[in-house]
């Protein structure tokens, strides 16, 4: 039996197998490319991992902060074009019954800049600005989840800016530095570290 395909129609099959495998090879390339994307990471702990104790909170007054409130170091990567400055959020939204503990602010981080090493979130050290956190501090507060709960996820994000370090005045709330940032942002990523008792 003769085939009744005429030869457009077997060169639209073969058009349409090409831009298939096409496709294919598109979406394989960001996994590929990954060395290029903007990235955050910690050399204290894996992506989703646990934080130390020491990285958790420390206030006599409260049976659930057991650490020593030192901030654990951060490096990132492959920022955006036109980056000047970044800024640096560490929430834990389950806290709070879900409304959310703001436990760093720190931004006016210059572009030049691609770590800050442990305990930078002393508030002794130099090139950032502190917002406040859910003590009304502008330094690192770490993790006190409460005991009868599972570890909490603290999402630390960096936010890439294109203003200029000094633009931004201290002691500015999450929601305040979010909308001063506003149209500025040019491009975040995260990271996730767990804690719990």
């Amino acid at each position: 039996m003769q085939s009744t395909k005429s030869p457009n129609t077997i060169a639209g099959a073969w058009t349409a197998l090409a831009c298939g495998v096409a496709i294919m090879t598109m979406l394989s390339v960001p996994a590929a490319a990954q060395a290029n994307v903007f990235q955050l990471s910690s050399p204290a702990f894996a992506d989703n991992g646990l934080l130390a104790k020491k990285n958790a909170g420390r206030n006599p007054a409260n049976p659930n902060c057991v650490g020593d409130n030192v901030s654990p170091p951060l490096a990132w990567s492959n920022p955006p074009a036109g980056t000047r400055s970044y800024a640096i959020i560490l929430h834990d939204q389950e806290g709070r019954n879900g409304l959310g503990v703001v436990h760093w602010l720190a931004y006016g981080i210059d572009a030049s800049v691609t770590s800050l090493p442990e305990g930078a979130g002393d508030g002794q050290f130099k090139g950032l600005t502190g917002g406040k956190n859910i003590l009304g501090q502008g330094t690192y507060f770490g993790p006190c989840p409460p005991k009868t709960q599972g570890p909490h996820h603290y999402v630390f994000t960096i936010i890439a800016t294109d203003l200029e370090p000094t633009a931004l005045e201290p002691g500015l709330t999450m929601p305040q530095l979010l909308e001063a940032i506003g149209s500025h942002a040019k491009a975040a990523t995260g990271l996730i570290g767990r804690f719990g008792h």
